[in-house]
């Protein structure tokens, strides 16, 4: 997959479809008439009336069935917005057909069936991106390359908190929301996911983790709330806390911690920024990384705006006209979902698992 060589020219537009006409495919059709040299074809869903209608919104035409969009030779990229449980139904083809995919979170619900994806890219020679957009914020870059320079010491304290709030109706407008089968989970899986790629990221992945889970707020079959506490490879500790059940709803925080500084993020702004050896430009990174590519949501699952989508979209036209993979592609994405997987089973079991 990584020998793919470039095909294309700097100029040639990038042609996107999408399957799945959801409340996150509008952001994905935003997104792409955002960037230059990208260009929504076509769009495609079950509910043909209501592809027609998004199809209409946005410019584009709206295919009676995704295998007619995939028999579009205009089209590179299929960004796949169904319900997480049915991603596979969409990707999997797609790969087949000679399309890249452009995957929202998460990739899947399940390491197994994520690892049936990867797979499938590289044997068809396709590129596989995941939409994991808070990667890509100026405060969380300016994070990363803080941790990349050394400038924490070693790590001993790392931690991810989403104090959400969803109310009831959030649930029953989609039935696949709150359900194992489709959303792979509750707050943790579809809320969280978000910070614990973030964390995973920042931080490496955890060795070890333990878990406590409950449904304490709503009326679905997965939880609401989830406490969680890690060990990392480097031996550092930290923490997960992840809930839709806390009204009004706060900023998602991540806090990293060393022996020579700490830091702390909420949704993309640099909140913290401290070291035992100030640089130059430290203040100017505290009030300037600050970028809006992945805040909101806290109370309202469409206030994240589209900057986010917009970056990870041009980031994966850009990867396509290199020959190389995007920055976050399916084993990036897979990470996120085996620690998600490693904290359900400490859950569920309590006792100690370790992500695969």
């Amino acid at each position: 997959m990584n020998g793919i060589p470039s095909t294309m020219s700097d100029a040639r537009t990038i042609g996107f479809g999408i399957v799945g006409t959801g409340s996150i495919a509008d952001f994905h059709a935003r997104a792409i008439a955002q960037v230059p040299g990208a260009r929504l074809y076509a769009v495609a869903s079950r509910d043909a009336a209501k592809a027609r209608v998004f199809a209409e919104a946005h410019g584009t035409v709206a295919d009676g069935n995704p295998g007619a969009l995939l028999r579009r030779p205009e089209i590179d990229v299929v960004c796949v917005t169904t319900p997480s449980g049915a991603h596979g139904e969409i990707a999997l083809p797609a790969l087949a057909a000679g399309k890249h995919v452009l995957c929202e979170k998460p990739l899947e619900i399940s390491t197994e069936r994520i690892d049936r994806l990867i797979q499938r890219a590289e044997e068809c020679g396709r590129f596989l991106g995941v939409v994991l957009p808070a990667r890509m914020g100026d405060g969380a870059v300016a994070l990363k390359r803080a941790v990349e320079a050394g400038r924490f010491g070693r790590l001993t304290l790392c931690s991810a908190a989403v104090r959400w709030w969803r109310t009831e109706d959030y649930y029953r407008a989609g039935k696949w929301r709150g359900t194992w089968e489709l959303d792979g989970g509750g707050a943790l899986m579809n809320q969280g996911i978000h910070a614990v790629d973030l964390l995973v990221w920042l931080a490496g992945m955890p060795s070890t983790v333990t878990a406590h889970a409950a449904t304490l707020a709503h009326a679905i079959a997965v939880e609401d709330t989830l406490a969680a506490s890690l060990r990392f490879a480097h031996g550092g500790l930290g923490s997960i806390e992840c809930a839709t059940s806390c009204a009004p709803g706060s900023p998602r925080r991540i806090e990293i911690s060393g022996t020579r500084g700490s830091a702390a993020l909420e949704d993309d702004r640099l909140v913290r920024w401290a070291f035992d050896e100030p640089q130059p430009h430290d203040a100017e990174i505290l009030t300037g990384a600050s970028g809006p590519a992945a805040g909101g949501g806290s109370s309202d699952p469409r206030a994240i705006g589209t900057e986010g989508h917009r970056r990870v979209v041009a980031e994966m036209a850009a990867a396509i006209r290199a020959g190389r993979p995007p920055a976050i592609d399916g084993r990036e994405g897979r990470r996120s979902v085996a620690v998600i997987e490693a904290l359900y089973a400490a859950a569920r079991t309590q006792s100690p698992q370790s992500p695969r």
